[in-house]
């Protein structure tokens, strides 16, 4: 294994000493030491999600992380859900526009067996075609099941126009006509071609010690070949941001009684100053009954039920986002008013400083009770080594601290522009009388 760390002292993350190695076959290594609990977390991140995938193959990256526990050539169907809990652990995956990631977590004297199993399917799952048919219904169910949700249909539409040609636009679970052809030998491909050394991290955080672990990743991981190794071809080159230069409204309807807005914005890359500017407008927006969305909409002019918004900054472009479902009878273009009206506030002025603190703390206090457990560590150090550079989680906090008033009022007068965002609106759909579900319920009260 080579060193990394150049015989510096490890760097400190959430109280966790950080130490990262390459293994011989160069795969990455991070062991975040921390012996406050005796619990250990192993993550395994590869750098493959809804982006990575061409058109006709959308959602392959979801169905395989749900294939990754349908037996290996040494494990069968379910051996590794049933090796968790026979050793009292616990473990899950996902899968996200930009990486999929695989955790454990076991108590810290039996935890070595994570890598055996993480490797294993590395290298030597089956996509049985059997089990492949079974698990593409369950997929598929489970694409119904959100298209049966009206904000993620809502969403789904606006991701469309926000992300316009970027594969960003794809929802992650893909779509039916993708996934129902679909079979072992092209999900095989692509396993072939993003499960391997080169495109992974392995995170090994909690009760450990560095050097034992360091070698145990080696063991299990080191003799692992990467076919890819030194083939640029496979590395995914970035895509320009889409563009965005008029108002698009989407209007649609759902058969309940409930008016839910959604405005999107393109927003900022993970990692970049716009990123921590707006995780600072949003919690300024919507974080608690202090905000301003809240306290306005909700509590004063009673036109919401609720409101949120949300910085989805993603690894190459982002996303800002706000939600409102209306109070029953409520003015829907008031509620969109008000809106515009609070984003507008954010982009002509400076918030107060008061409010700035304010968010700043929150988002400490919600970092910090993220970072109490040892996955939630690992999550964080893995994230960052795959989408920008684990040293960045680092200085987190400083970069937040260094927002201020007028940068943020900036970011704000940058990106949140009323002349290029998307309005989408999900009304009730009219009964056969032509009233809508909303006035029929109101007719036979």
């Amino acid at each position: 294994m080579s060193s990394t760390n150049g015989g510096a002292a490890a760097p400190e993350y959430c109280g966790a000493k950080v130490h990262e190695r390459a293994l011989s076959n160069g795969m990455p290594v991070l062991v975040a030491e921390r012996h406050t609990d005796p619990v250990v977390a192993v993550m395994c991140w590869y750098g493959v999600g809804g982006r990575h995938e061409s058109a006709d193959m959308a959602g392959v990256s979801h169905f395989l992380e749900h294939m990754m526990f349908k037996g290996t050539s040494k494990l069968g169907k379910g051996a590794i859900d049933l090796e968790t809990t026979v050793l009292g652990g616990s473990n899950n995956a996902f899968t996200t526009p930009d990486h999929t990631a695989y955790w454990f977590e076991f108590a810290s004297d039996r935890w070595e067996r994570a890598l055996e199993l993480e490797a294993d399917r590395m290298q030597n799952l089956s996509l049985d075609p059997e089990e492949f048919d079974s698990e593409k219904l369950v997929v598929l169910e489970e694409l119904s099941m959100g298209l049966d949700d009206p904000w993620r249909s809502l969403g789904r539409r606006v991701s469309e126009v926000l992300f316009g040609r970027h594969p960003y636009a794809r929802p992650v679970i893909g779509y039916r006509d993708t996934l129902e052809p679909m079979t072992p030998e092209s999900m095989r491909e692509h396993y072939a071609r993003f499960y391997r050394p080169g495109n992974a991290t392995l995170v090994i955080a909690g009760d450990v010690d560095p050097d034992a672990a360091l070698a145990a990743a080696e063991k299990h991981f080191g003799s692992i070949v990467d076919p890819y190794k030194g083939d640029e071809s496979v590395a995914d080159a970035p895509r320009p941001a889409p563009e965005l230069d008029s108002v698009v409204r989407i209007e649609t309807t759902w058969d309940d009684q409930s008016s839910r807005l959604i405005m999107a914005w393109p927003g900022g890359r993970f990692g970049d100053d716009d990123d921590f500017a707006l995780d600072v407008a949003v919690t300024i927006l919507s974080s608690g009954k202090l905000s301003r969305l809240y306290r306005r909409l909700v509590v004063d002019e009673g036109l919401a039920t609720s409101v949120s918004a949300n910085n989805d900054a993603r690894a190459e472009h982002g996303g800002f986002w706000l939600y409102a479902e209306a109070v029953a009878g409520a003015d829907c273009a008031v509620l969109e008013a008000a809106l515009d009206e609070e984003i507008a506030r954010l982009r002509d002025e400076p918030v107060s400083e008061e409010e700035l603190v304010r968010a700043k703390k929150l988002l400490a206090a919600s970092e910090a009770f993220d970072s109490e457990t040892t996955t939630e560590i690992a999550e964080t150090l893995g994230e960052y080594a795959t989408d920008l550079g684990w040293r960045d989680a680092l200085n987190v906090g400083e970069r937040r601290n260094a927002v201020t008033a007028e940068s943020m009022q900036a970011v704000c007068a940058q990106l949140l522009k009323p002349n290029a965002r998307v309005v989408a609106w999900s009304r009730p759909a009219e009964s056969p009388s032509g009233a809508t579900a909303e006035e029929a319920a109101g007719a036979s009260a």
